[in-house]
């Protein structure tokens, strides 16, 4: 082989790894950023909601100068930005805090796009199609398990008993009404596959048995013992997320409404 040859080759070899590297490059920048812009932009939406309602001055002395707001007040600013909002679900002690959105007529929009709609490959948390708010007898949740920890990630440290026993409330406001619910099973499982449970679709309990098979199925899958189950009559909410252990792996957390 000729030193020219040789030379080229060095040359081309040289130029492939800094164009492979600028690649790299411009997709870590390009990771950052959508990952700054999703922070800010959640951030800019929780500070829309309303913590409570400033009274007009009283002439009673000692009386308070402001009161609870109800769940419409509380997040109606937020829905004003955008009307796909149907509740808000939190989780204390983790990163889960976000808005919930629903477009009936195009499932997955939120799985793509911000809140503001603009494209986002983090999502938006968002309420299956299928479920409606104040009806529905199980409402599941999907959102991304983000490597950064943020969005739904969270729901795979329920792998853990001690975990889940530092975390037994989720809690899933709706524009209606507050909701704290208290966790039934977690479990892991596929999904698009005749293998896996296909929780996604218990929505609505066609009769007592349904619910109970539905409970039952979640308890022989759960990774521990909750010590809690549910009865029919009881409101189920589900969050889901992916889980890398194996191919369309899911992670599920199933919890049901405590009494007001």
């Amino acid at each position: 082989m000729s030193d020219k040859v040789k030379t080229r080759r060095m040359i081309a070899g040289a130029a492939f790894c800094a164009a492979l590297f600028l690649f790299s490059g411009a997709m870590l920048a390009r990771e950052y950023l959508d990952q700054k812009q999703s922070a800010e932009a959640f951030e800019e939406v929780a500070e829309l909601i309303k913590e409570d309602v400033e009274l007009p001055a009283l002439e009673l002395e000692n009386a308070p100068a402001t009161e609870e707001v109800t769940a419409f007040e509380k997040y109606a600013d937020v829905y004003a930005k955008n009307s796909d909002l149907v509740g808000w679900v939190s989780i204390p002690g983790t990163r889960i805090d976000y808005p919930v959105m629903q477009t009936k007529d195009s499932p997955d929009f939120y799985l793509k796009h911000a809140f503001d709609k603009s494209y986002s490959s983090y999502g938006v948390p968002y309420l299956a199609e299928n479920c409606d708010v104040g009806i529905s007898d199980n409402l599941v949740l999907y959102g991304h398990h983000m490597n950064n920890g943020t969005m739904f990630s969270d729901l795979c440290k329920y792998a853990s008993e001690d975990f889940y026993r530092e975390h037994k409330t989720i809690c899933f406001d709706t524009l209606d009404s507050f909701g704290e619910y208290e966790v039934i099973a977690a479990f892991k499982t596929v999904a698009y596959s005749g293998e896996g449970f296909k929780y996604y679709h218990f929505v609505n309990a066609e009769s007592a048995e349904a619910f109970d098979e539905y409970i039952a199925e979640c308890k022989a899958l759960a990774l521990y013992d909750t010590g809690v189950t549910a009865e029919y009559g009881d409101k189920l909410i589900t969050l889901s997320t992916c889980e890398y252990s194996r191919t369309n792996g899911r992670m599920v957390v199933v919890a049901k409404l405590l009494d007001a």
